[in-house]
């Protein structure tokens, strides 16, 4: 049976429509705090490491209550690497605190801690969002990607955003290879969901089928 793109999104949506900050456990709105765990994420999913493990250690540092640029450049480097560690960063851990600390004080120094400043100052134009995050420590253009992708869901003048690893996963289902055709097939507000879906199917083994009825 020929399913249509609609159907097809919309059982992306209903198997691994969950963003990667949700399964961090934030809670992403347009403030402060969100906003700034969505970069800690997107440096740690930046790194050669498996997506559970950033997201564990981006729940882990959030459990640490280092949830604002302010808390995390000031948290101990020692409590930094240790948590790095325990989820599973043992690799990457001194390194990776050196780039949160880095991070953290770059966005203090040039955002107030705030990165709707860095919002305004790209004044609308989403390559010029790209360019700003990638000035901050840590950050190259996978970390910047993951960051938009994701922060679609409550900046939607970044809209649509859906990377090249969103478009293999969209590929791979047979849905079109084309940002645009693919937001018009979910709402708005669901986008970040789908294109998280889309990453998670980009990521499955080779062997396995996405959507197989269950």
């Amino acid at each position: 049976m020929t399913r249509s793109p609609q159907d097809l999104a919309r059982r992306v949506l209903d198997r691994y429509g969950r963003t990667y900050a949700d399964e961090a456990g934030i809670r992403l709105t347009d403030q402060p705090g969100p906003l700034f765990q969505l970069l800690v994420l997107a440096q740690l999913l930046s790194a050669r490491i498996g997506a559970p493990i950033a997201v564990a250690a981006a729940a882990a540092l959030r459990a640490q209550g280092w949830t604002t640029a302010q808390r995390l450049r000031d948290a101990p480097r020692s409590a930094v690497i240790a948590s790095l560690g325990r989820s599973g960063y043992r690799r990457y851990d001194e390194r990776t605190a050196t780039l949160l600390t880095e991070m953290a004080t770059l966005v203090l120094a040039r955002y107030g801690g705030d990165l709707r400043r860095l919002a305004a100052a790209a004044g609308g134009q989403v390559d010029r969002a790209s360019d700003l995050l990638q000035e901050v420590k840590g950050i190259g253009p996978t970390g910047a990607a993951v960051f938009l992708r994701e922060v679609q869901a409550v900046w939607p003048w970044v809209r649509p955003q859906l990377d090249a690893r969103a478009l293999t996963g969209a590929e791979r289902v047979g849905l079109p290879r084309d940002a645009d055709e693919l937001a018009r097939l979910v709402p708005g507000d669901e986008l970040a969901a789908f294109a998280a879906g889309l990453v998670h199917i980009s990521l499955l083994g080779k062997k396995e089928e996405p959507l197989t009825e269950s």
